[in-house]
């Protein structure tokens, strides 16, 4: 039986779970083994199927850059998009048989590119007919059968999100987003997929999903009050056995959480942030987890069962499309029931494969959109402004973000209680490509510099509590002693700090000394020329993430919030390039900080 979407979402909105039962009356190809059981001789029945899995796709479509507008390409030569993944998936299905495959998703679906955000605020998909989000279409075509929540489908509010699950053909999975009121699951919590098998019952093949607590942070402004997110473990203990007393034979869990254990929102919420790890050694009872959120590569990892000794298979397929986990399951028919075997999963690089001309057509009208719409002029600049060194330069494109923020609070503090208290800002380097070139300038040049939907705020912190700030940010250099070279390639991301919880800060002066030991980095911090008063009140313009507790940043999350907006930052760049009309590094670029060794500049 094929999934009914409407019913299926009236009773999981209903019921708070679903079942599809679905798979193809076609004699597996890969299935093996005949007979009918071990008994007498005959060889055991046996049936191998295999779970691909995608995650993090973060609207990528095709094997394209928007904000370069040419081709994807990086380092390791990577390629992006479903287009690419489509092809492996056609690849895997002819190999294995149609039938013995599933394909699922772990989160981070429809933001992250100017493909994903066109679709969800200058066409949106909720308009009065409005257009069928290109993931959808895409994900849909492909023949996705399930996909997890990522904490990054709230970021365009929960209507959004809402009209994009109804435009799949599969369901949106989330065991740990419950409704505030009912504490009942908001979206479906599990699918359970029937796989025919050439001898015997079907093979009933359970995917959880589970998404991230920190969305309560990190999009408080779209869920308060409507969802809350309890713990991975907690919600897998709970559902686990319940699929178990179902009937599952094989039980998989998508998780927008990765393997590590850690969280970047410290004791904000009692939960792990990166907890897949922890649901495989915590909650017996699981086969695989397909691991999404932390954007790293995982072809197999196995966790070992706490309670049962088994081990549990994790894979994490990387981000943006660019590979595809496998996971291959051999079962066994043992005492009346499917029993696991062996399950072992590999990744797959989608460079080796060209991109599906099925999906690139589908959606080549939607493409040329959007890359007319980044293409559009919006003012001039008098100089080149680029990131390539802003990882360890104060350099004038991060000053651009800054600027523009500081301006932005205190025209909006403007007349109020807090107007006259110095604006101080906070940006990060998002990515080492980003550029403004000179003359002129496009969206795509101002949207490159800030390729996430954060919005901004105004935080009330003290002199002492910046000093403390700007510590906990300078831990992301590597330590390096006085005389010993210094290796740009080296220097940075010190702890697996990614460069987006880097922060520079700007209307203050200071030194960051990497020769000492973190903790004791920040010299001669100063402002308008003296050295800073620890009780002196600042405002700093700070993004939704940072204030929210995103990457664990001392006081900012508990300081007092004096403004916020909904707009993202990204826009409110282009809307003051656009009013200017011409931006000039001359006119606002300055070296508020720089890196030294006992007090000697390292450039």
């Amino acid at each position: 039986m094929p999934l009914n979407r409407r019913t299926f979402l009236g009773t999981s909105a209903a019921a708070g779970a679903g079942v599809a039962i679905a798979g193809g009356s076609a004699v597996p190809a890969s299935a093996h083994g005949q007979g009918h059981g071990g008994g007498h001789g005959r060889p055991p029945k046996r049936y191998s199927f295999t779970v691909m899995g995608t995650t993090d796709l973060h609207g990528n479509v095709f094997n394209w850059d928007y904000f370069t507008d040419k081709e994807f390409d990086d380092k390791a030569h990577n390629d992006v998009g479903l287009a690419k993944i489509s092809t492996l998936v056609d690849q895997v299905r002819r190999e294995k048989g149609r039938h013995n495959t599933l394909m699922i998703d772990a989160g981070d679906t429809i933001q992250g590119t100017q493909l994903s955000y066109y679709y969800a605020k200058i066409d949106p998909i909720t308009a009065k007919r409005g257009p069928v989000h290109p993931m959808a279409q895409a994900m849909n075509a492909i023949g996705y059968d399930a996909a997890a929540l990522g904490n990054h489908e709230f970021n365009y509010g929960i209507p959004v999100l809402r009209k994009f699950e109804e435009q799949c053909d599969f369901p949106l999975l989330g065991a740990n987003a419950l409704d505030a009121k009912t504490l009942r699951p908001a979206f479906a919590p599990y699918v359970i997929k029937r796989m025919r098998t050439p001898h015997g019952p079907d093979v009933k093949v359970a995917i959880l999903g589970l998404t991230n607590p920190g969305i309560a942070i990190w999009d408080k402004a779209n869920v308060s009050g409507k969802m809350v997110f309890p713990g991975l473990e907690e919600q897998a203990a709970k559902f686990v056995p319940r699929l178990r007393s179902m009937g599952a034979d094989v039980v998989i869990v998508s998780a927008h959480s990765g393997s590590s254990g850690t969280s970047s929102y410290g004791d904000q919420i009692p939960y792990v942030e990166n907890a897949a790890g922890l649901v495989a050694e915590q909650v017996p009872g699981i086969d695989a987890i397909l691991v999404g959120h932390a954007h790293q590569e995982i072809p197999e990892y196995f966790v070992e069962n706490k309670q049962t000794g088994k081990k549990v298979v994790l894979s994490e397929p990387l981000k943006w499309g660019q590979r595809l986990t496998l996971f291959d399951f051999d079962l066994v028919w043992e005492k009346g029931r499917w029993v696991v075997e062996k399950a072992g999963s590999q990744v797959l690089n989608s460079n080796t494969v060209a991109e599906d001309p099925k999906i690139t057509g589908l959606l080549a009208d939607e493409h040329k959109k959007v890359v007319a719409y980044v293409n559009q002029v919006i003012g001039t600049s008098t100089a080149a402004m680029t990131t390539a060194e802003a990882a360890w330069k104060d350099e004038p494109i991060i000053d651009l973000i800054n600027v523009v923020q500081a301006e932005t609070v205190k025209a909006a503090l403007a007349g109020g209680a807090y107007a006259a208290l110095p604006v101080l800002s906070q940006a990060s380097c998002f990515s080492r490509t980003a550029q403004i070139p000179a003359g002129n300038v496009t969206i795509k040049d101002a949207a490159g510099l800030y390729p996430f939907e954060n919005t901004l705020e105004a935080r009330l912190l003290t002199g002492a509590q910046l000093k403390d700030y700007l510590e906990f940010s300078a831990r992301y250099y590597v330590q390096t002693a006085v005389g010993a070279p210094v290796d740009t390639a080296k220097l940075t991301n010190a702890d697996n700090t990614p460069d987006y919880n880097y922060d520079a800060v700007s209307g203050l002066t200071y030194e960051i000394d990497i020769a000492k030991p973190n903790g004791s980095r920040i010299v001669n911090l100063s402002f308008e020329g003296k050295p800073i008063d620890p009780a002196a009140e600042f405002v700093l313009a700070v993004n939704n993430y940072r204030a929210s507790g995103g990457g664990n940043f001392p006081h900012v999350a508990g300081a007092k919030q004096l403004w916020a907006n909904s707009e993202e930052i990204r826009n409110t760049i282009i809307s003051w390039v656009q009013a200017k009309g011409s931006v000039d590094g001359a006119q606002f670029a300055s070296v508020d900080w720089r890196l030294t060794r006992e007090g000697t500049p390292v450039f």
